[in-house]
């Protein structure tokens, strides 16, 4: 029975012990100098991804306060976008550890709910449904936080669940609090996305591009429209059936090669950008040195003249190259006389791509393309093309 009493008081003494062994609160140096003052900081710098700055200020709430629940929860979102996710979901530990109140709890939360977003399956295969687990959670102890909709919003956009995210989204503004701004946009594009309806998984990736790429749109053409079938289906075959001597035969072998292109050996999308380049649509061909330029960006002025060529390969209308010159320009910031002004006139004459600005009119011809609204004006197409 000693023995039994002796080992509980050399426990209770080892765990005394190891409360008061832990890090010691420091000193506050000047007034603002609180936990409560550099975790608002900290979060200000996450925001506009200063690392190294908010790692500073939740490191300094820390040692102002030791069990200070909000920093460790911004130290694991410091760690979460650095790539570390070890470190990154230890803080967070800490955090839930040291969560006090409701309020504490249900940042804590919103904490993992950003941490799953940013790993996705490569730091946990089911992360979707971890995240929608402390979703219910933050709810459920802070029912009128706007955080946990949008952070939610945020993971189901991630995860290609558009109609989700636009609900999540649709929450935020309802409660018309914090992230009103940032729900707004994001739901404009998932509605957007959500009547484009992008049907394969690359499509999928690229409409949430706020600008897409040459290789974006060889992909987009190839795996969305599907402009190679549409080619060989639409175009017709011509054959030579003059006369040929007999030391001028066809020889096995012989056939017109398109260049080659030098700077997409190693390219993810090299496979569609090959089947684009075959198709010589204007506007996508490599340049004379032969390189395709995968990672520049695209214009409105350059993506209406690629649609101006494909409709024009596929229906054989070759008036459509010039229906419009001559005509007075609607746009307030286009030329009549420019290149590429009929090709606009095609595009939104068609509905296949809208002015930037309904209440001005601005075509907006150096801006640039999102992947929403790529898939948009390709819908417009295949809606149109399959007539």
């Amino acid at each position: 029975m000693r023995s039994k009493t002796f080992l509980y008081f050399m426990a209770l003494f080892g765990l005394v012990f190891l409360f008061a062994c832990g890090p010691k609160a420091v000193a506050p140096e000047a007034q603002m100098d609180t936990p409560e003052h550099h975790v608002t900081n900290g979060n200000k710098f996450l925001k506009a991804d200063k690392l190294d700055e908010a790692f500073t200020a939740f490191t300094r709430a820390t040692q102002l306060d030791p069990k200070y629940a909000p920093a460790y929860v911004g130290l694991g979102l410091v760690h979460g976008k650095q790539g570390i996710f070890d470190k990154a979901f230890d803080a967070m530990k800490q955090a839930a550890r040291f969560a006090k109140t409701d309020a504490q709890h249900a940042e804590t939360s919103v904490g993992y709910i950003r941490l799953y977003t940013m790993g996705g399956p490569a730091v946990e295969e089911n992360w979707l449904n971890k995240a929608g687990n402390h979703f219910e959670r933050a709810h459920k102890l802070a029912p009128r936080d706007p955080a946990p909709y949008f952070y939610m919003g945020m993971a189901y956009r991630n995860a290609y669940r558009f109609s989700d995210a636009a609900g999540m989204f649709k929450a935020v503004l309802d409660l018309d609090k914090d992230f009103v701004e940032a729900a707004d946009r994001e739901y404009a594009v998932m509605q957007r996305i959500e009547r484009a309806m992008p049907g394969t998984s690359v499509g999928k990736k690229i409409a949430l591009l706020e600008a897409i790429t040459r290789a974006d749109v060889a992909a987009l053409f190839i795996e969305e429209l599907k402009v190679d079938e549409l080619f060989e289906k639409n175009t017709p075959k011509t054959f030579d059936t003059a006369f040929k001597a007999p030391g001028a035969a066809f020889k096995t072998g012989e056939y017109v090669k398109a260049p080659a292109v030098t700077d997409i050996d190693n390219h993810v999308l090299r496979q569609d950008i090959e089947a684009v380049v075959r198709l010589q649509i204007k506007g996508l061909q490599p340049g004379p040195d032969h390189t395709f330029e995968p990672d520049k960006y695209i214009t409105r002025a350059e993506f209406a003249m690629m649609i101006e060529d494909i409709l024009i390969k596929i229906t054989g209308d070759n008036s459509l190259a010039t229906r419009f010159i001559g005509t007075e320009s609607p746009f307030p910031d286009l030329r009549s006389d420019l290149a590429f002004f009929n090709a606009a006139m095609v595009c939104v004459t068609r509905n296949i791509m809208e002015t930037v600005d309904t209440a001005t009119g601005e075509f907006r011809p150096q801006g640039m393309v999102s992947g929403a609204d790529a898939l948009l004006s390709i819908r417009q197409m295949k809606v149109q093309l399959n007539k």
